[in-house]
């Protein structure tokens, strides 16, 4: 996006009416210009309104994510946990952020930069995807200027088969993180579903480049609703729930996606150098699912148990219906997918 469309939208965000002589004195332009903008912006999915005699405003204030802001807010909060901890500082560890007003996806994005060779730390975030992902192909739906879409690359040095549990690890850090806000609700749902309420709060997506015994490249892709229209959300499948609405109180963006990836860095170096261990109590405190009957829908059929929490590879532990007393199988998340089981026409969540 253009420089002067992006001082546009800065100037449009605080929700006022702006005329178009205003608007195009802030930014040098005419107001045939102005108003050009304006419908590239509304077809992008923008909610800007326009009446005579007033101008233009958003449908509601907004803050845009900004660069400068993340990044100053990343160094303040990782300066505050080295004074508190002791631990080797992250400050330096952030080594390139990126923000789009628009992108395809910020995964896929990540993905292309680890192809060229680009190293740990490189993060991106966007005000919208027009092909966000989740797991197993579906659709992330990304309305503009609400959620958080955010991308963090990594470079292991282990092979792929050695990151089986990375994706739980990646989930107790977005709990770290809303537990900052305020928020005391969430649960994790196996293997990295955020819910409350049994509503999905955010999703998580880890896709890998490299070899399975070599070193590889990780982007781990969070997608958090902070701000969702109801009318922007129509096509999300499964119910859904929004942090300003869990919280009933604004939430700063900026510094939330500053949080964020001061808790994956966090989450990715601890598991780099101590595997899953260290989080499998978090984990247990916030499997949503924990001696729970639920149901796997597997490429060979279903299957029906009682969920036992997860091992130090990641793998979901199930007490198989029919099997005998004690028996445990253990399933990895890219075979199944997990749902509360339904008995007698109930919903056992």
């Amino acid at each position: 996006m253009k420089i002067p469309d992006q001082t546009l939208l800065s100037i449009l965000a605080d929700g006022q009416f702006h005329s178009g002589p205003e608007l195009g004195r802030q930014t040098g332009r005419t107001r045939t210009a102005i108003w050009k903008t304006i419908k590239s912006l509304q077809q992008q999915g923008v909610v800007i309104y326009s009446v005579r005699g007033k101008g233009y405003r958003l449908a509601e204030p907004i803050e845009l994510l900004n660069q400068e802001a993340i990044h100053a807010a990343f160094d303040n909060i990782a300066m505050s946990g080295f004074s508190q901890s002791g631990d080797l500082p992250v400050i330096n560890v952030l080594r390139r952020l990126e923000v789009f007003h628009d992108i395809q996806s910020t995964n896929a994005y990540l993905l292309e930069a680890a192809k060229r060779g680009e190293s740990s730390g490189f993060a991106c975030l966007a005000e919208q995807q027009q092909a966000g992902r989740g797991r197993r192909g579906r659709q992330w739906v990304s309305p503009f200027g609400g959620n958080l879409y955010l991308s963090l690359l990594w470079q292991f040095n282990a092979g792929a088969s050695q990151l089986g549990g990375l994706s739980l690890a990646i989930a107790v850090a977005v709990m770290r993180a809303l537990r900052e806000t305020g928020l005391t609700t969430s649960g994790i749902k196996w293997p990295n579903d955020i819910l409350v309420g049994g509503r999905k709060l955010a999703g998580i997506l880890l896709e890998l480049a490299g070899e399975a015994a070599g070193p590889c490249a990780v982007v781990v892709g969070v997608g958090l609703n902070v701000r969702a229209a109801e009318s922007k959300m129509t096509t999300v499948a499964q119910p859904w729930t929004d942090l300003e609405s869990e919280l009933g109180k604004p939430v700063a963006r900026n510094l939330l996606a500053a949080q964020l990836l001061y808790q994956l860095i966090i989450a990715v170096r601890e598991f780099e150098s101590q595997g899953l261990r260290p989080f499998l109590k978090e984990w247990a405190m916030h499997d949503v699912f924990m001696d729970r009957e639920v149901c796997l829908d597997l490429a060979q059929g279903q299957i029906q148990g009682i969920a036992r929490g997860v091992d130090e590879s990641g793998a979901l532990l199930l007490a198989v219906a029919g099997e005998e007393q004690g028996t445990v199988q253990r399933f990895h998340s890219g075979e199944v997918s997990m749902r509360a089981a339904v008995t007698g026409g109930r919903d056992t969540r």
